[in-house]
């Protein structure tokens, strides 16, 4: 007896279509057919061990399990599910009328439970796309599927006996879905108390005490969506600022937000949450993280998206950033520029969107005291070495440049605050709101997306405007990329200011932000 069971693969941030056949005829011995890995090999002994440790036998006879389509390599362990519904069914010892109706993903335990599976996002858009009834899947996983609750049935189950009860259709079934079970209301009821962030470490703007200047160039930078460097000695608040850079981001939308919880779901990293991440990402790696653990990478068929892609439509934290590798510092120049990163190898090729905006942060100098008074110990040539790794291409994708110095001990010590961060967000969101109806229809949001066709039309400057620029690209040796960002940095300036059109000042406050451009900077 030939039973069908539809499953999935997670291909980048979307799942394709995966049938799982189970066909019991005369013969002996099991067999998995159609480009499946080792995990998915292994998961017929973890089956057959699940199956018999809830009294079902395993029929004596030839078993064949195909996974089609059979040109596609399969890898996980979520086809465990699948293929024990499928033995049942094609043995004949359970009738599961419902069984074609459902898209079933999830990895057993040898005591029948199951256990959660990555990608829950995209196989319950697969399923609405297929118009199947709904999904079938670990509770935890299903718990990331909330937000479908009008479009799809999510069941979110625990063990096999759940799935049969579902499966056939004998009664109702409706405390399985993920909607009304007692775990979803637990984690809802936490969201709401904790305001809807775990392990939320962001710092108020207020908590900085000085820096006045590098907060202004923060604000800028997280208006416009640019991407900023932050070069300081040691304990001038590189870190603190980033961290509140992370507080005044603006709201996702719908749309931002399952394209980010769709990358974390497949990636097993959406945490204890239930619906889709409305939070902004904050990632920061450690600075001797890997070039694949930054940009993506794996064996074969199993591709995962690196920081870039998890610090999508958020921000990525690169601490000490001269200490990084340098091929790891130039292999960001792609996703900085493209918004996306694609991922090759052999058999496959996939891509991930990557639109962050990068925040860095690293000493001047070897000892972190150049620019100090004398308390720099380091030679010229160890300077000049140690801001070596920063490229002139990369640093041509870096729009605000901030130089920090110590605070002053006068208000460090009186504790002066300074705005909110709640303050300082209403003004960032106030430009944002500009910068969407700017760019309406156009498939952008910030000032740091905008191409050279945009900047002709967006960013036209009057002949002040233009006679400035001419003079600070004579004076700084500009690239046209620097060119480029300096204008759209002075865009957002004026959107903070509320001005219509671009100002002198606004160029000339953009331009003070590029100072690493200089050939003389360390020397």
């Amino acid at each position: 007896m030939l039973i069908n069971i539809n499953a999935a693969k997670c291909v980048g941030i979307d799942a394709m279509p995966v049938t799982v056949e189970v066909d019991i005829t005369k013969g002996i011995g099991i067999h998995l057919v159609g480009l499946a890995d080792v995990a998915v090999k292994e998961s017929l002994l973890r089956t057959v061990t699940a199956l018999q440790a809830l009294d079902f036998h395993i029929p004596g006879k030839k078993i064949v399990i195909n996974l089609a389509p059979a040109d596609m390599h399969k890898n996980g362990s979520g086809y465990d599910l699948p293929i024990a519904l499928g033995i049942i069914a094609a043995s004949g010892q359970k009738e599961l009328p419902g069984l074609g109706r459902y898209l079933i993903m999830g990895e057993l335990g040898l005591d029948g439970s199951v256990r959660p599976v990555q990608g829950a996002l995209p196989y319950a858009e697969l399923a609405i796309k297929q118009g199947l009834e709904g999904c079938i899947l670990p509770r935890r996983s299903a718990m990331e599927t909330v937000e479908y609750r009008q479009h799809t049935r999510i069941y979110g189950v625990g063990d096999i006996p759940e799935v049969l009860r579902i499966l056939e259709e004998s009664g109702p079934a409706e405390d399985l879905l993920v909607w009304n079970s007692t775990e979803y209301r637990e984690r809802l009821c936490t969201m709401r108390q904790s305001g809807g962030a775990y392990g939320d470490n962001r710092m108020d703007f207020a908590e900085i005490i000085g820096q006045e200047g590098a907060k202004r160039g923060a604000e800028i930078a997280v208006a416009g969506g640019h991407n900023l460097i932050m070069v300081g000695p040691p304990g001038s608040g590189k870190s603190s600022l980033a961290k509140a850079m992370a507080g005044i981001l603006p709201p996702m939308t719908l749309e931002e937000s399952l394209e980010t919880s769709k990358i974390y779901s497949i990636s097993g990293a959406c945490g204890p949450v239930a619906g889709l991440m409305r939070l902004r990402p904050f990632r920061a790696p450690h600075y001797s993280a890997s070039l694949p653990a930054i940009i993506g990478g794996g064996g074969g068929d199993s591709i995962l998206p690196g920081e870039v892609s998890l610090a999508h439509n958020g921000v990525l934290f690169l601490d000490e950033f001269t200490q990084m590798p340098k091929s790891v510092i130039e292999a960001l120049r792609g996703p900085i520029e493209d918004r996306c990163v694609t991922i090759s190898r052999l058999r496959s090729k996939i891509s991930y969107p990557a639109s962050f905006m990068l925040v860095a942060a690293c000493n001047p100098c070897p000892c972190g005291y150049y620019g100090e008074g004398d308390r720099c110990t380091c030679t010229v040539g160890q300077r000049v070495g140690y801001l070596s790794k920063l490229s002139g291409p990369i640093l041509d994708r870096i729009d605000i440049h901030l130089w920090m110095h110590p605070v002053e001990t006068g208000k460090l010590v009186n504790r002066v605050r300074g705005e909110s961060s709640a303050t300082v967000a209403a003004r960032v969101l106030q430009a944002r709101e500009i910068q969407k109806e700017r760019f309406r229809g156009t498939g952008i949001s910030t000032n740091s997306g905008m191409d050279s066709r945009m900047l002709e039309k967006f960013c036209p400057l009057d002949d002040r405007c233009k006679e400035l620029m001419e003079k600070l690209i004579r004076r700084q040796g500009l690239s046209a990329r620097a060119f480029s960002r300096i204008i759209k940095v002075a865009r957002t300036i004026a959107d903070l200011g509320g001005y219509a059109a671009i100002r002198p000042e606004s160029l000339a406050e953009a331009a003070g932000y590029r100072f690493l451009d200089r050939q003389d900077i360390g020397q």
